[in-house]
C-alpha cells in the first residue's frame, strides 16, 4: 500500500502547466500573470485636480486663514480671507489648454487637467463657492490636492508583475496603462467522466437499482473551484471499446482527466483492459481513508495525468481534494498548491483507521475568548460515516489524522485543512 506522500510525489511530478496565452484583460481575472507588464506612459498621464475646487498658485493664497495681527482687545480672532477672480472652469475630460495668471483662480472638477502655472487646488469646502470671484479661507501648499503626472506609475515601471494573481485592482491597472490583452497562465482543461451501469443523469427518474450520477456534477464543481476549465462528459458505458474511445477523445483536449467509478475487483480489471493501450495506469490502495482505492497514470501521446476515483461520492470528493486539486493548482502556476493547514483542538473523541491517514469531514470553530481553533468531526460515529454526502456539504474543513493516531481524545491537537468558504 502506497503512502499519501509517495502518491502525491508521483502526481505532482506529472504536473505540466499549459503554455501561457494572451487574453483580453476582461478574461484574465483569477489567473496568474505570465509577463512583466511594463508601463509605456505615466499614470496619471497629466497633472490633474484630486478634488473639486479651485486651481491656484499656492503663493497667491499663502496667507489665507492666518490670524490678523493685533486684533482689537476683546475681539475674536480674525482670519485673513483671500479673494481671487475666477477666470474660467475646467471639467474632467476637457481637452482645451487653460492658463492661469498670477492672483487668479480657475474652478476645476476632480480629474480635470490642471491649468498651466497652477500648482495646487483649494477644496471647495474651504471657499464660498463663488463663480465670478472666490473667497478663500484656508491656504494650500504646493502640490496639495493635485495628482501629478506619473505619481502612480512612471514609464518603465512594472505595473503588474509575473506571478501576480490578476484581481480587480490588477485589471484596473492594466486598463489604466492602456493594455487590452495580457499574457496569463490559462486554466488547465479537465475532463470528468463517470462510469457505471447503475447511473442515470439527473434529468431522468432512477429505476430499480439505479442512482443519480452525483459524481460528474460534484467533481466538475470541485475542479472549477480549484481553478480548472471543466468539461463534464457525464456517464460513459463501461464496455471497454466504448470507454476507450471516449477517454482517448478527452486526452486530446485535456491537461487532466478524471474517471470516476468502476474500481475494485473485476471492475478494476475491466478498466485496466480498456485503457491499457493508452499508457501506464496503476490501480492500487493508498494509505488514506476514505477513498483508498485509486488509480493514476499518464495516458495518451501527451502523457496526460489521468485519475481513477472511487464511485462513492464522499470518497471521490476527498480523493479529488487530496490528489487532484494540488495538480490543478500547480498547473495554474500557484506557488502554494496545498490548502492552508492549521492546528486545532478536538471537541470530542476521534477514531481513525490504523495505518492510514484520515481525511475526516469536520466543523472548524474558534474560541471567542482564547482565539484557539476547535474542530468537531461530522458524522454519526467518531470516524464519521464515509458515504454520507450531507455531512460533507456541512463541512468547512478536513481533519487530517496521522496514520499512527488510531484514537484521539477530546482536547488533543490535530491538523486541519481549510476548505473553500461558502456564501
Amino acid at each position: 500500500m502506497r503512502s499519501v506522500e509517495e502518491q502525491l510525489t508521483r502526481v505532482t511530478a506529472a504536473a505540466v502547466a499549459p503554455r501561457p496565452v494572451r487574453v483580453a484583460i476582461s478574461e484574465a481575472q483569477g489567473l496568474l500573470c505570465a509577463e512583466e507588464v511594463i508601463a509605456e506612459r505615466p499614470l496619471p498621464g497629466f497633472d490633474q485636480a484630486a478634488i473639486d475646487g479651485y486651481a491656484v498658485r499656492s503663493v497667491d493664497v499663502i496667507d489665507a486663514g492666518e490670524i490678523v495681527d493685533d486684533p482689537e482687545e476683546g475681539d475674536a480672532d480674525e482670519r485673513i480671507v483671500v479673494v481671487l477672480p475666477v477666470v474660467g472652469e475646467v471639467r474632467s475630460g476637457s481637452r482645451t489648454p487653460t492658463r492661469l495668471q498670477p492672483r487668479q483662480a480657475v474652478r476645476v472638477e476632480t480629474g480635470a487637467p490642471l491649468p498651466t502655472l497652477a500648482d495646487a487646488v483649494v477644496p471647495l469646502r474651504w471657499t464660498d463657492g463663488g463663480l465670478s470671484k472666490v473667497r478663500v479661507g484656508h491656504g494650500v501648499d504646493t502640490g496639495e490636492y493635485v495628482r501629478r503626472a506619473g505619481d502612480d506609475v512612471q514609464p518603465g515601471d512594472v505595473a503588474v508583475r509575473a506571478g501576480t494573481v490578476i484581481g480587480a485592482a490588477q485589471v484596473g491597472l492594466l486598463a489604466a496603462v492602456g493594455r487590452t490583452r495580457v499574457l496569463v497562465h490559462p486554466r488547465p482543461r479537465l475532463s470528468v467522466i463517470t462510469v457505471g451501469s447503475e447511473l442515470v443523469d439527473i434529468d431522468r427518474n432512477p429505476g430499480p437499482g439505479q442512482v443519480y450520477d452525483v459524481n460528474s456534477y460534484a467533481l466538475a464543481a470541485a475542479a472549477r473551484d480549484a481553478g480548472a476549465d471543466v468539461n463534464r462528459v457525464g456517464i460513459v458505458d463501461r464496455e471497454p471499446s466504448a470507454l476507450r474511445e471516449v477517454v482517448e477523445g478527452q486526452l486530446i483536449r485535456s491537461e487532466i482527466v478524471v474517471i470516476c467509478g468502476a474500481l475494485g475487483g473485476a471492475a478494476s480489471e475491466a478498466m485496466g483492459e480498456a485503457l491499457t493501450d493508452l499508457g501506464e495506469l496503476t490501480i492500487e490502495r493508498i494509505a488514506m481513508h476514505p477513498g483508498s482505492v485509486q488509480g493514476f497514470g499518464k495516458l495518451g501521446r501527451d502523457e496526460v495525468p489521468t485519475f481513477l476515483l472511487p464511485a462513492n461520492p464522499v470518497s471521490a470528493l476527498v480523493a479529488f481534494e487530496v490528489m487532484v486539486r494540488p495538480l490543478i493548482r500547480i498547473a495554474l502556476g500557484k506557488r502554494q498548491p496545498m490548502r492552508r493547514i492549521i492546528r486545532a483542538r478536538t471537541v470530542g473523541p476521534i477514531a481513525s483507521v490504523e495505518g492510514r491517514r484520515g481525511y475526516l469531514r469536520g466543523q472548524l470553530m474558534r474560541d471567542e475568548q482564547t482565539g484557539e481553533y476547535l474542530v468537531q468531526v461530522l458524522g454519526s460515529s467518531e470516524t464519521g460515516t464515509s458515504h454520507l454526502l450531507a455531512g460533507l456539504a456541512e463541512a468547512n474543513c478536513l481533519v487530517m489524522v496521522d496514520p499512527e493516531d488510531v484514537d484521539l481524545r477530546t482536547g488533543d491537537e490535530v491538523d486541519v485543512a481549510f476548505l473553500a468558504q461558502r456564501g
